[in-house]
């Protein structure tokens, strides 16, 4: 089964022009295997070059255009370019400055496609000479839309928009979100479709990051309190994060502790969320929640599910902001009585949907209306993991099946 990716028709379109797409996300979400795709279908399958091959890094100590042979040799585009993939290069000594160099000297002929995880990104955050170079994708867990194979929702002015598109469309793709809560939405363990292959290839994917990327990307040394870490999340996943309280349970001092969660950050193994505020300041000095890619590591179903919605709705705000819609950010609401509202979408700097998770259709919360109101009477979503739930219960207040509200 091909699984055909949002980012693929936005990441190669033309309307990005001349600039390298830098594809970032977690391993083994597919960015090779649609890079690989793109250049199938444009007759220039030799035109892939994978930097963790001794011959590919030979080639390039020996010329450093090794790549201009081969790509003459391929028939151009209509629009008389060719696309080239340079995958794990930025394992490379120096490979920003190699990437400025191909840029510079065949950007008018050849479009870069690079493919990595965190360093990619790395980038955009610090700056560097690549700057107006490239333009940044990124590629997260297989969603429910994908899975079925439907294209992704363009995201209207008005949120009460999506709301009224999925109550006129009674779809739900009970089984696909049954296999994905159960799988993840990574695609091997997915299409696999096997409970102890799942938890082979989840011991085995841990494993690698430990020992491959965060290794390589920190100095981290103790790698048994990394070890120690990852037991301590699954059950914090759907609280606010206590760096003071892992510090504890650690037995290390803050910093380290806030360096050992920016380390399963960098590798893309969690996200963070920060409470919102009016006022951004006040915002960075309450605590974050913490999420992960793979929602089958959460414990409990409770907070799967939401670790579920999490990453779509992460998923949906990244797909648009990579396609140029507009900025997007995603907060969870935590009032002074400490009562929450699981997430918030954020456009442009203005509250734009509010969502809360349940397990089952239930009544919704004085505080989830009292939240809405102060953020201007946005259009208010209960997801729920019951199944056949579509209703509009006052005007802007709707409850849905996750089944139904992401497919």
């Amino acid at each position: 089964m091909n699984i055909l990716r949002h980012i693929e028709k936005i990441a190669f379109s033309s309307d990005f022009g001349r600039q390298m797409r830098f594809i970032a996300g977690p391993r083994q979400t597919g960015k090779t295997t649609i890079a690989k795709k793109l250049l199938s279908d444009c007759r220039s399958s030799s035109l892939y070059f994978n930097w963790d091959n001794r011959k590919v890094r030979d080639a390039y100590g020996k010329d450093n255009h090794f790549f201009v042979g081969t790509m003459y040799n391929v028939v151009p585009q209509e629009d008389g370019r060719r696309w080239i993939c340079m995958d794990e290069v930025h394992k490379y000594p120096g490979w920003k400055n190699i990437l400025k160099d191909f840029f510079d000297s065949y950007g008018d002929e050849v479009t870069f496609v690079v493919t990595g995880s965190a360093r990619l990104d790395m980038m955009r955050r610090s700056g560097d000479s690549l700057t107006g170079r490239y333009f940044n994708f990124r590629l997260n867990p297989v969603t429910l839309r994908e899975f079925c194979g439907i294209s992704m929702i363009e995201p209207p002015d008005d949120a009460t928009d999506i709301i009224r598109q999925k109550l006129d469309s009674p779809v739900y793709r009970k089984d696909e979100l049954e296999a994905l809560l159960q799988f993840s939405g990574f695609p091997e363990p997915l299409l696999a479709g096997k409970a102890r292959f799942h938890t082979r290839w989840q011991s085995a994917y841990m494993d690698t990051l430990v020992r491959e990327d965060i290794r390589e990307l920190t100095q981290i040394k103790n790698l048994e309190k990394m070890a120690t870490l990852m037991h301590l999340l699954p059950e914090r996943v759907s609280s606010p994060l206590s760096i003071n309280s892992l510090a504890g349970d650690l037995g290390c001092g803050f910093a380290t502790a806030a360096n050992y969660l920016t380390a399963l950050e960098l590798g893309y193994l969690i996200f963070r969320i920060p409470p919102y505020h009016d006022k951004i300041a006040r915002s960075l000095k309450k605590e974050k929640k913490a999420y992960f890619y793979d929602w089958t590591r959460a414990k409990g179903q409770s907070r799967q599910f939401e670790n579920y919605v999490a990453v779509e709705l992460k998923s949906w705000i990244n797909v648009w902001e990579d396609a140029g819609f507009g900025n997007f950010s995603l907060f969870y609401i935590r009032n002074r009585d400490g009562r929450e509202t699981d997430f918030l979408i954020v456009r442009d700097g203005k509250p734009w949907l509010l969502t809360e998770v349940k397990l089952s259709c239930s009544s919704i919360d004085y505080h989830h209306k009292k939240n809405r109101a102060v953020l201007g009477d946005i259009p208010f979503v209960q997801i729920v993991l019951e199944d056949n739930i579509a209703e509009m219960r006052d005007k802007g207040l709707c409850q849905m099946s996750a089944a139904r509200f992401f497919a």
